[in-house]
């Protein structure tokens, strides 16, 4: 429970750069924890010659102000616009601190949803009680300012101080509202989850089918250097995409045989060789969530061929 009076120490973050404009902001591996303070996800900006664009805001206020102190260190440029990639609540409460000092938020419709949902105070109200004083009752779900909508099916072109992007929509694949960003002169992708390096995807509820036939389209960019939501970034994109692929395609296997053989979640969880997966980090904490997310899943898809 949060406690009137307790102010969250502040953070410290380093930029890690990929290419003369782009950096990163590394979370450490696992689930937000208060050990961690949160700082479980990436984030990452542009310096262009006319402002700042930052790709999504962490997953607290402090860490969204150490973010700003962070850019203020490499370069005197202004933030302009923060790109959300999605709504989930380690890349998101971030906003806040981008919002106060002015920036333009921008994100796909779809997240419209979560922001008057009973989910997204839930998911609130347990940030707070996991992550406080990092998370806490000041806490809140930003709206952006601009809502994309793609309805012509491209990618949202803009250019800023000499920078061209491109906002590319992959939505129904991990979430309702997936955008991600691409630097066209460096080529460096910020991928969000969409793109998971070095440990176990969050798949939840999400969409797997949409998910595999967007991570075949992932490279169509043809990026040097991929940004995912957590982990690393890669620069042996085509090697590195194959762990995400591969265990949602093992999720599909396994949870698609038991629905067909009339196996009961519990049975098959149980029965299922998880070796291939089970050392790397978030196994324990999402596997189990990401497995029944995927049976139902497959049960919907079987009633569909019906």
């Amino acid at each position: 429970m949060a406690h009137a009076g307790v102010v969250a120490p502040a953070i410290t973050l380093t930029p890690i750069q990929v290419s003369p404009h782009v950096y990163y902001f590394q979370g450490e591996s696992g689930v937000a924890s208060a050990a961690n303070k949160g700082f479980m996800s990436n984030a990452g900006f542009v310096v262009t010659k006319a402002g700042v664009v930052v790709y999504d805001a962490l997953a607290t206020p402090v860490l969204g102000e150490a973010m700003i102190t962070a850019i203020k260190k490499v370069t005197s440029q202004p933030i302009k616009k923060v790109i959300v990639g999605h709504y989930h609540a380690d890349h998101i409460y971030g906003l806040q601190a981008l919002k106060k000092i002015g920036a333009e938020l921008i994100a796909h419709e779809g997240g419209k949803l979560y922001i008057s949902s009973d989910l997204a105070l839930q998911r609130l109200e347990q940030r707070k009680a996991e992550l406080f004083p990092w998370v806490d009752d000041k806490t809140k779900v930003l709206p952006a300012d601009v809502w994309l909508n793609f309805e012509d099916k491209k990618p949202y072109a803009f250019s800023l101080g000499g920078m061209n992007f491109q906002i590319i929509d992959s939505s129904g694949a991990h979430s309702s509202e997936d955008i991600l960003l691409f630097v066209e002169n460096e080529k460096v992708l910020f991928a969000g989850d969409i793109y998971f390096s070095g440990r176990i995807p969050f798949v939840g509820n999400a969409d797997s089918r949409v998910w595999l036939s967007t991570l075949d389209r992932l490279l169509d960019v043809k990026p040097v250097v991929v940004i995912p939501g957590h982990g690393k970034h890669s620069i042996n994109t085509i090697e590195d995409i194959q762990m995400t692929k591969k265990y949602l395609e093992f999720l599909r296997e396994k949870m698609g045989a038991a629905v067909q053989e009339l196996m009961s979640f519990e049975e098959v969880y149980q029965k299922t060789d998880w070796s291939l997966f089970e050392k790397m980090p978030a196994f324990q904490a999402a596997n189990r969530l990401n497995a029944f997310g995927t049976y139902i899943l497959m049960e919907k898809e079987s009633l569909e061929k019906k």
